[in-house]
This record gives structure tokens, sequence and C-alpha cells, in this order.
């Protein structure tokens, strides 16, 4: 029964992701669905590691803010465009994750998190006092938009135009969702669930859990890179206020809320953590403040999340209605 409803409920959600644009035609609502898309992406980064094999980072925004500095700094100093930069703001993220995971996977538990936690202020303090590469507190403006392409039946696709930004981004979520989506079920991602649920027992089967640790993080840092080289070249402007480890707070949040180790669950949270500041015109501050208060009432009341939450009330519904038809 949920395999039946799973798949038209997703092609219903992706045809009106697609027609999102020619529905609304406002520019704010469109603009929010670019934001979506980027978060969406560094969310599913995010999922692998913490959601899927169980290692809980706090320098998420530290690897988008690798991608969206190597992206912007390519483009106004090398001369590089978008479409080059886009593979070397996605490598520099995973490589440094990559460095930073080799000896940090040695310790187990909080260590690892506390180390992300000091390694994501450390990126900011970088960006925040490097003045001769990154301008320091002040950014880095002017970052151009991706250069057009062709497109059949377009003359050319402007990604200076917010619309044309969002079919970008979209197209970049989903191909990510794909990807995550063949990586968990297969040999690999058993090798993360495994850890997940219990690492020693993994150890103890042939599994090097070191190695898959660092794979997962890796990878999820790749996913940060790419979600902040978009993130750049949307906003044209980037700072080290940008990438502080509030902002890994936030993603961590929109996992753990839309649900931890599924493909949707950070889909929800990041459009319910999302949608929700705009919708109260809260200012950050209020804003933490709620954040908080939902996370301590969805630990409580529904740990699995919201998607937990929603699949736990489908399936009973299932079967009293199975028990009543009998």
């Amino acid at each position: 029964m949920k395999s039946k409803l799973k798949t038209p409920a997703l092609l219903l959600f992706l045809m009106a992701a697609f027609a999102f644009p020619a529905v609304v035609k406002d520019v704010f609502f469109i603009h929010l669905g670019v934001v979506f898309g980027i978060w969406i992406i560094l969310a599913f980064g995010l999922n692998l590691i913490v959601g899927y094999t169980g290692q809980v980072s706090f320098c998420h925004a530290a690897f988008m803010g690798i991608g969206a500095y190597v992206s912007a700094l390519l483009t106004l100093r090398a001369g590089f465009n978008f479409w080059t930069c886009l593979p070397f703001g996605i490598a520099a993220a995973g490589l440094l994750a990559l460095l930073i995971g080799l000896p940090s996977f040695r310790l187990r538990g909080a260590y690892f998190s506390i180390i992300t936690l000091a390694f994501g202020e450390l990126v900011r303090i970088v960006f925040h006092n490097w003045r001769a590469v990154t301008n320091g507190p002040d950014g880095i403006p002017a970052i151009p938009a991706p250069p057009s392409i062709p497109v059949p039946l377009l003359s050319r696709l402007d990604f200076s135009e917010k619309w044309a930004y969002y079919y970008l981004v979209l197209v970049a979520a989903v191909i990510c969702g794909l990807m995550l989506y063949a990586m968990v079920r297969s040999r690999l991602g058993r090798a993360f669930l495994a850890i997940r649920e219990d690492e020693s027992y993994a150890q103890s089967i042939g599994i090097n859990t070191m190695r898959y640790k660092l794979l997962s993080f890796v990878l999820g840092a790749m996913f940060a890179g790419l979600a902040g080289c978009l993130y750049a070249h949307y906003f044209l402007y980037i700072s080290p206020d940008s990438f502080t480890v509030f902002q890994s707070f936030d993603v961590l949040l929109m996992v753990i809320v839309g649900g931890m180790g599924s493909i949707v669950g950070p889909v929800i949270g990041v459009i319910f953590l999302t949608a929700l500041p705009e919708y109260l015109h809260l200012a950050a501050g209020y804003r933490m403040v709620i954040y908080g208060f939902l996370l301590m009432v969805i630990t409580i009341l529904a740990p699995l999340g919201i998607r937990g939450a929603v699949v736990s009330a489908v399936n009973r519904f299932n079967r009293r209605s199975e028990g009543l038809a009998g």
C-alpha cells in the first residue's frame, strides 16, 4: 500500500515543483523556491552524514562557505565562469572534509561533534580575517550570475532571471535526491545504516567503519559545496556571516524536524522551517526561540520527525480500515 502511494505522490510533488513559477508568477515566491532548493541540497548532504551514518556534524555551513568562496573567487579573480567553477567548489569542500575527517573519525560520539563545531567556527574566523583573499567582514560583492545557456524552444536561458535560476536549482536538487536515493539503496547505503544502528557490530562483521564514515562525510560536504556555489551566484554577494555555526544548527534542525534517514524528511524540514519565519515575519532572534521550542515539541511528540509522524498516522489509519473491512 505504502509503495503504491509513494510513487504517485512523489511524481505529483515534482510536477507541482516544475509548474510552480508558471502558476505563481510572484517574484517573491519564486525567490523563496530558490532558497528552498539550495537548503534542500544542503540538508540532503547533512542527512547522509547524520541520518544515514549517525555522525552528528556541526560544520555543514562551513563546507557550504568553502564552495561559495571558491566559486566566487575563481569567477572574479581567475576569470572562470560559473560552469567551470562549479566542480572546483564541490571538490574543495570534499577535499577539506577528507582532511578534517581523517583524524576526526578516529574519535567517536561527542568528540567528533565537538571537532566539527570547532572547525565550523575556525572557517568563519578565516573568512573574517583573511582580508587579502576573502575581503574580510565586508564580504565579496558583484559575483556574476551563471552565463546563459541555449535551450530548445527558447533562445537562451538567462540565469539572472529568478524563474530561470529556480529551474537550475530545482534540477540540481532533483539530481542530488536521485543520487542519495541510489546510494542509500546500494551496498554502500546498507553499510551506512549498519554503522548508524551499531558501529561495534558493523565493525565485527567486516565493515571498515572509518572508511564508510569518512566517505559519507566527504559526500555530504560535496553536496554542501554545490549548495554554496548556487548560493553565491544567486545572491551575488557572500560574507562570513552567511556561513556561521548557527547556519549549521539551522540545517541540522531541518533534518531532525523533517525526519532523519529518509529522502523526503529533509525536504519537509526545509520547507517548514524556512517558510515559517517568512510567514510569521520573525526576526532572527525570535526565530531561534521558535526553532528551539519546535525541536523540543517534536522530539517529545514525534521523535521520528514530521515525516515519521505522518507515516505512523497513515499506517494506523490503514490498520483500522483493514480491521473494519475484516
